[in-house]
């Protein structure tokens, strides 16, 4: 009887540590969709996002980095743009404009410091990224608060809204 409860327990102990070990690989953190609806800084991208119907994408396999503009991001535009931006027909332009933020991938900044290169965006623009200095830029813009974690990828908060050339 000892024997029997002596192999079911080192069973059960092997199991729980077979879990245990695969427990790190199933990601506890939300979607790039899921961490960016749930930061009112970006209110105005999920909406806009909403809008071009690119939320299932970001909620999607990936990986994918993101280069996310704050809603302060979008008031620097000029007036009417964001509002123009999200009627109906204005889809197209408008999915053009997000997906130039987004590339295929995960790139983190550990990867960029000290370089200067080009991203090929799921848009098909090239954004032209330059770490060589004290902050990293992205085209115009700068990123404030780098490598923030998604299930499906990266997200790179920055000060201004990225447009297709």
């Amino acid at each position: 009887m000892n024997r029997r409860f002596a192999l079911k327990t080192l069973a059960g102990t092997g199991l729980a540590a077979t879990i245990a070990a695969c427990a790190p690989m199933m990601s506890q953190e939300p979607s790039i969709a899921g961490v960016l609806s749930s930061n009112d800084q970006f209110s105005t991208l999920v909406a806009a996002a909403d809008a071009a119907d690119l939320v299932g994408t970001l909620d999607g396999d990936g990986p994918f980095t993101v280069f996310a503009p704050t809603n302060a991001a979008f008031e620097k535009l000029p007036e009417g743009t964001v509002e123009a931006l999200l009627q109906p027909e204005n889809r197209d332009q408008l999915s053009a404009v997000l997906t130039y933020h987004v590339v295929p991938g995960v790139v983190t900044s550990d990867q960029l410091i000290g370089e200067r290169l080009s991203a090929t965006t799921v848009q098909g623009g090239d954004l032209h990224i330059d770490a060589t200095g004290e902050a990293v830029h992205v085209n115009d813009a700068r990123v404030t608060q780098a490598d923030i974690p998604a299930s499906n990828g990266v997200i790179h908060r920055i000060d201004t809204v990225l447009l297709p050339e």
